[in-house]
């Protein structure tokens, strides 16, 4: 008897997705993208200019037989049901396997599912639809826009500049990062004071004279303050006003990257393949279930029946007190409210029941989006803010604190929100306070902090530049072209990205812009609710576009190559440095009629001892980002490898390499055997 087919995107959710389905049913993956636009035609862009941008798709490579293999099991199938990611990427990505397997509307289904447990799946087959095409469009749209702008204007930096590539979001980004830098160049320090009254438990900060705020410009300044003070303070007054204070919204996909950053010191890039993981499935003994929804969002809304369950547990494990109300966004522009916030799949599923069964990384994501999506349920924090005003010969000093009520939302994730505030005793007006010291301090203006991910994540998100999907990809492909540098975590835009921005905004100001980029996500949504048809939004682009290109590459100024001082041995013109794909050479000028590329000169090997696995040398080695460790010489035939340095002897347990740490301890590289 013939079963129903299934397609999913990733092979990691097919086992628990035939599991919840049953014998009736089999799950099978695509491996992500089938098909992709083709390099033929004008400029390589895989569309036609003449016929609506019409596109030519052609199988990626490697594909070829994953879709003959999809064909041959959808020709057996009852009925194919195409169940790819919940987002217009995925409605694009069923679309190209109906049309590349042939589908006919009756002969399959579409069904979408933001979480993957037992009963969201069962039931997304209930309400299975077919493909909505405007999503398709609107995805499509994307695809051709940054094909059409990353082709055109990469084809241009690299005949022009040092630069490799250029992008419709990924040259708005660097241009964030280019600016901010110039700010940071362009600041100018200044000097300012400040005085602090050290007291009993507490410190009080100057802060006006005479009622108005002051400012100290210079330690002269700081004196005369200081020189006119008594050792008495009066209490002018104290305040104490009850505050409440709000937990947030659940994640979304730029929050839980910002976050992950911020608390966890992940990449973007390492925070959304993390999720994925949690998302598709994870084996917890008897069965294999997606742990959290799905992670490319920008809804911050929760399903009705996890919001029952979750006011259950509350209740249930804390307390009437602490269930709170569902808050409701400020921000409805531009949001995709398709599918719900990032949460777990089950509130029950605590971060410690789990424990066993996720990796030390896996644990810390779940548990953070976890307690974010429960606290975002649960009641407001409640605080005393007290705020205490000192009076000593006209000045004014300030101390604030606080002090916890009721700690609400705060009961399960006071770990993730830091609290500097200092308890301050009670005073009464009359009081009068001896300071036990007045202590100066010099100061200066800092400049703008520079970005990081989670810095540049969060202003994309609110310039509406990109998708949640976009976000990680971005920085990723900033860094790998060699336009910015993470140091510290904060993003340095190189000398060749300085360079790309200036040419793209000498040309292009009117495109790479945040306004403009916004303003094409606003064109993509109408498109998705079917208000723009998708190939009026890029005749209407591509009119104006294309002028613009032409004029660049007939006026834009190429940057001449830099000349080493040496000469070419073969034909005697100058040698200049080029760049390629694995970094700077040294070549000849006359190319193309003379080919001479320079030789690297080869690094110095130090040898430390023998290889006690094949003879060969361990030898001192560097990773690509620079760390040294010790491996042997005859890798990758022979794979012994250790991080501390060796002793050049062995260990008399095992025979393995004997190393030092760098507390001086003599242990051995693979058992527990120490000297």
């Amino acid at each position: 008897m013939a079963k129903n087919l299934v397609i999913v995107e990733s092979p990691t959710k097919t086992k628990a997705i035939e599991k919840y389905l049953g014998s009736n049913y089999k799950v099978v993956s695509s491996k992500g993208h089938i098909r992709d636009l083709s390099t033929s035609g004008k400029y390589g862009f895989g569309v036609d200019l003449e016929n609506h941008f019409e596109p030519k798709y052609v199988a990626i490579k490697g594909k070829k037989s994953v879709i003959t293999e999809l064909k041959k099991e959808a020709s057996k199938a009852k009925k194919v049901y195409l169940a790819t990611d919940p987002d217009r990427e995925g409605e694009a990505i069923s679309w190209h396997l109906k049309d590349a397997l042939d589908l006919k509307d009756e002969d399959y289904d579409r069904v979408v599912f933001n979480e993957i447990t037992k009963n969201v799946v069962v039931n997304a087959f209930d309400h299975a639809r077919k493909i909505d095409d405007d999503l398709v469009h609107s995805q499509e749209t994307r695809r051709i826009l940054d094909r059409i702008i990353g082709f055109r204007l990469s084809k241009l930096m690299q005949s022009k500049t040092g630069g490799k590539s250029a992008g419709r979001v990924q040259s708005v980004a660097l241009k964030l990062i280019v600016e901010k830098e110039r700010e940071i160049e362009a600041f100018k320090e200044e000097e300012y004071w400040t005085i602090t009254s050290l007291f009993d438990g507490f410190e009080a900060e100057l802060d006006s004279y005479k009622d108005k705020k002051i400012e100290l410009k210079t330690e002269s300044d700081a004196n005369k303050v200081i020189e006119s003070l008594s050792d008495t303070f009066a209490v002018k007054s104290f305040d104490k006003k009850l505050k409440s204070k709000q937990s947030k919204m659940p994640f979304i996909t730029s929050t839980m990257q910002q976050e992950a950053s911020n608390k966890l010191g992940f990449t973007a890039k390492k925070t959304m393949q993390i999720a994925q993981k949690l998302y598709e499935g994870i084996d917890i003994g008897e069965d294999t279930i997606g742990l959290i929804t799905y992670m490319r969002t920008d809804s911050v809304r929760l399903s009705d029946e996890f919001i029952k369950s979750t006011y259950a547990y509350i209740e249930e494990n804390y307390g009437k007190e602490y269930v709170g109300v569902v808050k409701k966004s400020k921000k409805t522009e531009n949001v995709q409210d398709a599918h719900e916030a990032i949460r777990p799949s089950s509130i029950n599923r605590t971060p410690e029941s789990l424990k066993s069964y996720l990796s030390k990384e896996e644990y810390k994501l779940y548990e953070m989006i976890y307690y974010r999506a429960l606290a975002s349920l649960m009641k407001e924090a409640k605080v005393n803010q007290a705020t205490l005003l000192l009076e000593n010969n006209l000045y004014t000093f300030k101390a604030t604190g606080q002090t916890l009520k009721f700690d609400g939302y705060l009961k399960v994730y006071s770990k993730f929100e830091s609290n500097t505030d200092k308890i301050l005793p009670e005073y009464t007006a009359l009081k009068k306070l001896k300071a036990n010291e007045v202590l100066k301090e010099q100061h200066f203006t800092k400049p703008p902090a520079r970005y990081t991910e989670a810095k540049l994540i969060k202003e994309m998100e609110e310039l509406g530049i990109g998708r949640p999907s976009t976000y990680a990809k971005t920085i990723d492909t900033l860094t790998q072209r060699g336009y910015v540098k993470i140091n510290d975590k904060k993003l340095f835009p190189t000398e060749i990205g300085i360079e790309t921005t200036d040419k793209l905004q000498e040309y292009f100001s009117d495109l790479i812009n945040v306004e403009y980029t916004a303003k094409m996500e606003k064109d993509l949504d109408d498109v998705a609710d079917g208000k723009e048809v998708w190939y009026k939004v890029l005749e209407d682009f591509y009119k104006d576009f294309e002028p613009e290109v032409k004029n660049a590459f007939d006026n834009m100024e190429k940057k001449e190559d830099e000349q080493t001082g040496e000469m070419c041995p073969n034909c005697g013109k100058p040698m200049v440095i080029k760049t390629g794909k694995y970094g700077k050479f040294e070549a000849c000028s006359g190319y193309p009629e003379c080919k001479y590329i320079k030789p690297k000169e080869k690094k110095e090997v130090v040898e430390v001892c023998d290889c006690p696995k094949c003879g060969g040398k361990i030898v001192e080695r560097k990773t690509k980002k620079g760390k040294v460790f010790y491996g042997c010489g005859n890798f990758p035939k022979c794979k012994v490898a250790v991080w501390d340095k060796p002793t050049g002897k062995l260990c008399p347990e095992c025979n393995s390499l004997l190393v030092k740490t760098k507390e001086n301890e003599i242990k051995c590289s693979a058992c527990d055997y120490k000297e």
